[in-house]
This record gives structure tokens, sequence and C-alpha cells, in this order.
């Protein structure tokens, strides 16, 4: 049985992402924290999330709960989430990171923690069907090639605080690559005013702010008279929970160093 420890566990995915571990067989809900401030510190996080009372109270920081779990599951925020990986790595705590919004300074310190101190799954995505997705976008882009322009359209609630989402600068990196292209030289975040000409190599990546979508990302493969569409629409959060969870009992007893959804699927071949 894989003890679990949640960051976050009060938020909105924090809350589902107990539930999903609670009802996973292979793992038991050891812990939950929330930062100094919550005003959820001391509850029960079954109540909260739904399930019941567990008798797991939630506690202030990851210091106070890190010898009750062998995988912490953090969807918070990049900050935070730098803070709760130097701990785990200092206590050689495995880590599940969903959180968005990491630098490439961020994933190369993760690298370099990880590699050293323990293992993480680390994806901006852990729905099963985004990462199927991911591999799609990448098998398109380099069968349709040169000849066919890439566009990415995400949608996401209001209260989303990062743009473009972790999953659209994936599935650009997934079309870049396929394209021997660097998102970093072509992708184009923002269109207004006399643009001129769409150039050939850029890959457009476009973001929708409103109400409460959950997430949407469409990715566009336009040519000369077609083009292919292909959407993922999540109803709720509970896939990426669900990924998460699965991720959580993957990652335990892995050896050192960084690992993605690809690894958990099995789809790192694909």
């Amino acid at each position: 049985m894989t003890r679990v420890i949640v960051a976050g566990a009060a938020g909105r995915m924090g809350q589902r992402i107990s539930y999903m571990v609670h009802t996973n067989p292979g793992l038991e809900l050891a812990a939950a924290f929330e930062h100094p401030d919550s005003p959820a510190l001391g509850r029960d996080i079954g109540e909260i999330c739904g399930i019941g009372g567990i008798g797991v109270a939630i506690s202030s920081g990851p210091e106070s709960v890190i010898d009750q779990g062998d995988v912490i599951i953090d969807f918070t925020f990049h900050e935070a989430t730098m803070e709760f990986a130097a701990i785990a790595a200092k206590h050689g705590r495995a880590m599940v990171i969903g959180t968005t919004g990491l630098t490439q300074e961020n994933l190369a310190e993760l690298r370099r923690l990880a590699q050293e101190s323990f293992p993480c799954v680390q994806a901006p995505n852990m729905a099963v069907g985004v990462n199927v997705l991911f591999k799609l976008v990448e098998k398109t882009a380099a069968i349709l090639g040169d000849a066919y322009d890439v566009e990415i359209v995400e949608a996401h609630h209001r209260m989303k605080k990062d743009a473009p989402s972790g999953t659209a600068l994936k599935l650009g990196e997934m079309a870049a690559g396929a394209l021997n292209r660097d998102l970093a030289q072509v992708g184009v975040f923002e269109r207004n005013g006399i643009i001129g000409e769409r150039t050939d190599n850029e890959i457009g990546i476009q973001t929708v702010r409103a109400g409460d979508i959950v997430g949407e990302h469409t990715v566009y493969f336009a040519g000369a008279g077609e083009r292919i569409e292909i959407t993922h629409r999540a109803h709720n959060r509970d896939n990426f929970a669900r990924g998460a969870a699965l991720a959580a009992g993957w990652v335990a007893g892995k050896p050192n160093g960084m690992y993605t959804m690809f690894d958990v699927l099995g789809l790192t071949d694909f």
C-alpha cells in the first residue's frame, strides 16, 4: 500500500485528488497539508472532499507530515512546488507534480533534485486522454510535415493564473519537435493589429479565459483545401486527479530521476 500526502488538499484540485487517492485500492490517503493561513487547517480531509471523516486532519505545511507518506502529490503553485521539492529531496520522498507555470529554471532544478534524491513524475497534464492527445499531435505533425499550418487554441476558467496553459505549451512542443522546430523560436502567443502574412514555421497558441471552463484544447492542422482538428475537452477535474493517483502508485519505489506520464502509461515508444 502506497501512502500518499496531498499538497494544497483543501483547494479544488486537492479535494479531487484526495478523493481519487482514497478510492484507489492500492493507495492510502495518509496525510494532507495546506498553507499556514488556510481556514481548513485541522479539518478532516475526508469531510472536505466528500468521503466522510477518515481521521486525517489537514496540517500546516509539508514538514509536519513528510514522515507519514511515501509520495507527495502537488498541484499547487510553482513557487510552492519548488519549496516542496526541496523538502522531498531532503527526506527522499517521491513526488507527483502537476503544477503548471513552472519556468525552465524551475524544471532544470527539479531535474537536478530528482536525479540526486528522489523519483518524480512531472507533467503539465495528468489526464490519460490528454497524454494520448500529446502523442497523436506528435504523430500527426510528423506525417503532415511542413505543408500544414499548426495552430493551438486553449480555453480555461477565469480563475486560472497562467497563460497559455502548460498543456497547450506541451502540445506546441510536441508538434514543434516532430517538425524539427524550436517552439521558443517559432511560437506566436498573441496576434493583434496589422501583423502581415503568417510565416511558414510559426506555431500559434491562443488563450481563452472565461466562466468555469475546466479545460479545452484544440490543435489545428490546416493545409490547402482541408484541415484536421484534434480536440480534448475535460468535463470535470476527475481525470486529472485520477491520473495523478495512478502516477503516485507507479512512482513509489522507482529509482531517482524525472519521469513523465508517458512512462506511467507506457507511451514512451508510441
